[in-house]
């Protein structure tokens, strides 16, 4: 695979044996482009700290598919609202949270509001039919507003390693699309 990927995190990372740890390997083990950022404070993050440090990433790896998982996803909203963000090929939004959300460790990326441009030629939104962060009415209002394709799993969770995605062979074949 020749085009840069970057994976990131959300609320507490990604470490293994997640599927973004997994996806990351997969990639690296192929000679791949891959940069999987890992955010400061990542259980009690801060939104203008991981917007700095992903903006920095942007710049530095400037990568053609950007995958995001979780609370990641409401990042990408935001430097998508605010920041300067070149375009890239391809970005999955998986398993974001809702935007009623009200955790109180995750406070500073909320409110946030849905962003018009999401500075890619193709998105694909991945959600689940049991979500806890998110329901699938929520999850298909957000796929409206944001007027990209959607793809519901079923019975998959907050997509993550508790709900059984270490490996994820489908999202390494959709990268190498």
């Amino acid at each position: 695979m020749s085009k840069k990927v970057l994976l990131i995190h959300g609320w507490g990372g990604s470490d293994f044996p997640h599927w973004q740890s997994w996806l990351a390997s997969e990639i690296a083990k192929n000679y791949g482009k891959v940069s999987f950022l890992r955010f400061s404070n990542i259980d009690f993050p801060n939104k203008n700290d991981w917007e700095q440090e992903l903006k920095t990433e942007l710049e530095e790896f400037k990568p053609d598919i950007v995958i995001c998982h979780s609370i990641a996803n409401i990042l990408w909203f935001h430097i998508s609202n605010d920041l300067h963000v070149e375009k890239i090929e391809k970005l999955y939004i998986v398993a974001p949270p809702s935007l009623k959300c009200d955790i109180k460790e995750l406070k500073s990326f909320f409110p946030c509001e849905i962003p018009t441009n999401l500075h890619a030629k193709e998105s694909l939104l991945i959600t689940s039919t049991d979500d806890p962060y998110m329901t699938l009415d929520e999850a298909k209002a957000l796929q409206r507003a944001l007027d990209i394709p959607m793809k519901v799993l079923d019975a998959s969770g907050h997509i993550n390693a508790d709900s059984g995605f270490g490996e994820w062979p489908w999202m390494l074949e959709e990268i190498n699309k």
